[in-house]
């Protein structure tokens, strides 16, 4: 993200400055203090409190694979139990080879002295025990199918659980745009439901989807959910921000790469730029370190 710098009488004047022109929350942004109003004769303040601010990228979490890692360790623990059965099977089979001698000959004798006799193999033509045929399963599967609004509720109703149970108080919506659903939380002082730079709300949008989606079976409908509006003032900071540098691309000719973002940051400067003329954007790289580059257009 590109810095901005500001000035104002006071620290807190100048921050308030650069907020404005970022148009996102204190908690979205960072500062780097460049001078501060130094104290003269008499009580008097000399300068101006001069600030550097930009809005922070979020970036998604590095995914560890230990597949393989789960693997050498179920390998090493199968290994004795392994070694172990197959002890067990090799001296029950030499205990078993004198009992299956006797049954063969008819001549093998009891404890009690008497004689046993062999089993007698099945007929070859006796017929064989049938599998009842079960329609549910030898039938063709039916895909089921689920009502988007039904996934949206069961959402809805999530989120309203865990407003209650963090203690907070706030109320939810529903908005549906064919099979792209919102819950949007309405209410004050929600930010602990969002964390900082949204890392809190991505963790809460994926337990409402595990709670309404996976639990109904649902495949197809994009469930988003948002807190306190936080993502619609992380949209329009980054619309702003990404405007701001096509017009320096526009002006320069020359293309910008901006920080690594989230792929829903991404997205936001994508259509942002869709329609502006003589600028054409694209992503680079691999997670979490992918970011887009604003360049001119043909």
């Amino acid at each position: 993200m590109e810095w901005v710098e500001t000035t104002g009488k006071t620290i807190a004047e100048a921050k308030e400055h650069a907020l404005d022109r970022l148009g996102v929350h204190e908690e979205d942004a960072e500062f780097e203090l460049l001078d501060e109003p130094k104290q003269g004769l008499f009580g008097r303040v000399r300068g101006e409190a001069r600030v550097r601010a930009r809005v922070r990228p979020t970036q998604a979490r590095q995914k560890v694979d230990r597949r393989d890692r789960r693997r050498e360790k179920g390998d090493k623990a199968d290994k004795p139990e392994r070694t172990e059965k197959s002890e067990k099977s090799e001296k029950s089979e030499r205990a078993d080879k004198p009992a299956r001698a006797a049954g063969a000959t008819g001549t093998g004798n009891r404890a009690g002295g008497e004689r046993t006799r062999a089993p007698r193999a099945p007929r070859a033509d006796a017929p064989s025990a049938k599998k009842t045929p079960n329609p549910s399963t030898d039938g063709q599967s039916k895909e089921q199918l689920v009502d988007p609004r039904q996934v949206g509720e069961e959402a809805q109703r999530f989120m309203d659980a865990l407003v209650s149970a963090f203690g907070l108080s706030g109320t939810s919506e529903l908005v549906e745009d064919g099979d792209d659903l919102e819950v949007r939380v309405h209410g004050q002082e929600l930010g602990l439901l969002v964390g900082p730079r949204g890392t809190t709300l991505q963790a809460v949008q994926d337990l409402a989807r595990v709670a309404s989606q996976r639990r109904l079976g649902d495949h197809d409908t994009r469930l988003r959910v948002d807190v306190g509006g936080y993502r619609e003032r992380r949209r329009l900071a980054l619309g702003k921000f990404a405007q701001q540098m096509a017009d320096e691309v526009t002006a320069s000719g020359v293309a910008r790469v901006l920080e690594p973002m989230s792929s829903a940051d991404r997205k936001i400067i994508h259509d942002t730029l869709a329609t502006v003329d003589g600028i054409a954007t694209r992503s680079e790289g691999d997670d979490p370190f992918r970011r887009v580059v604003i360049a001119p257009g043909e």
